[in-house]
């Protein structure tokens, strides 16, 4: 126990929270000191997080400490920086924040800490000395590793993307939207050409493509299942289905977390894990580009774990050799 990585976590009681404790209760690096939640403060961690029955005896705290060596804030856009701002955090206690709010330029200096855009397949080697994170969001995620090595290659132009996510993208409070007798049997496209993930997408691209006119328009759905996200990301492409193939093979050779499949993809081979699968399809001059992860794992609390990895020095696959769920 004493020489593992000790972890708190704040916002502990939402999806993004139980899938860290998931997670990290498997880890072999880290152990969880603390689960912070004012609303559920004194209850078993399992009492919220029914899947977790039998793993743990955690509970739930109000209490801060700075006894751990990285804290993960789980908490709504907007309140991770209301949550600096009111709480000390030693300086030697590294942060990763889940939440929007320190990922776009302009945003990374907050309250004496300074943040580094935590997307591994473009900013490992900053991430393995950084000392903050701002994770990156799940369209964000899924869009971008479809996108990347098209940048790295200056191939970016007009791109058009269309993306379907599942309910737990919307999180664990209850809305209109994310009511079983709303997405059952249903789907609806929303935020068009407007969601709040654009303005992280097109920076990382112009940090691998500089200086060029790169217009991502995007169109996001909502999805009649919990779990997932799908994109397929469409452009004009002046190379090979066969030199896109062997471009993307070769960016992602050292990322373990991303495969490049020749067969259709679906999203059940990446439910439950900290996978990226993308495939390439080609007809004419027009490439379409298709990839998925799973929201809570890749999109959010895996890879905030795989970046603790990283931050760290250990294996950036620890704890995150998840199966996918298939049946």
């Amino acid at each position: 126990m004493a020489n593992k990585i000790q972890v708190g976590i704040v916002g502990g009681a939402g999806y993004t929270g139980g899938e860290l404790i998931r997670i990290l209760l498997n880890h072999p690096e880290a152990a969880i000191n603390f689960v912070h939640s004012t609303s559920n403060a004194g209850n078993l961690v399992s009492k919220v997080h029914a899947d977790l029955t039998g793993e743990t005896h955690l509970k739930f705290t109000a209490e801060l400490n700075d006894a751990i060596e990285v804290l993960f804030l789980c908490v709504g856009h907007g309140n991770a920086k209301q949550f600096l701002a009111e709480n000390t955090i030693a300086e030697n206690i590294n942060v990763i924040d889940l939440s929007q709010d320190f990922r776009i330029a302009g945003s990374h200096t907050f309250n004496g800490r300074s943040f580094v855009y935590g997307l591994p397949e473009v900013n490992r080697e900053a991430i393995r000395t950084a000392k903050n994170i701002a994770n990156p969001g799940c369209f964000a995620t899924s869009i971008q590793l479809g996108l990347l090595p098209l940048a790295k290659a200056g191939l970016l132009n007009e791109v058009y993307t269309t993306g379907i996510t599942g309910s737990t993208g919307a999180g664990q409070g209850l809305s209109a939207t994310s009511h079983f007798s709303w997405r059952a049997n249903n789907i609806q496209a929303y935020k068009t050409l407007s969601h709040q993930h654009l303005g992280e997408i097109g920076q990382t691209l112009l940090q691998l493509q500089p200086a060029s006119d790169i217009d991502v328009s995007f169109v996001p759905w909502r999805g009649d299942f919990t779990r997932g996200i799908f994109i397929s990301s469409q452009l004009k492409c002046t190379v090979s289905i066969e030199e896109a193939i062997a471009l993307y093979e070769g960016y992602y050779a050292s990322h373990p977390f991303v495969t490049i499949s020749k067969d259709p993809i679906f999203l059940k081979q990446i439910v439950n894990t900290n996978k990226c699968v993308v495939q390439l399809e080609k007809v004419g001059d027009k490439l379409v580009v298709h990839s998925a992860i799973d929201n809570l794992v890749k999109g959010a609390s895996g890879q905030a774990i795989q970046n603790m990895n990283l931050m760290f020095g250990i294996e950036e696959t620890t704890g995150l050799k998840l199966k996918a769920i298939g049946f």
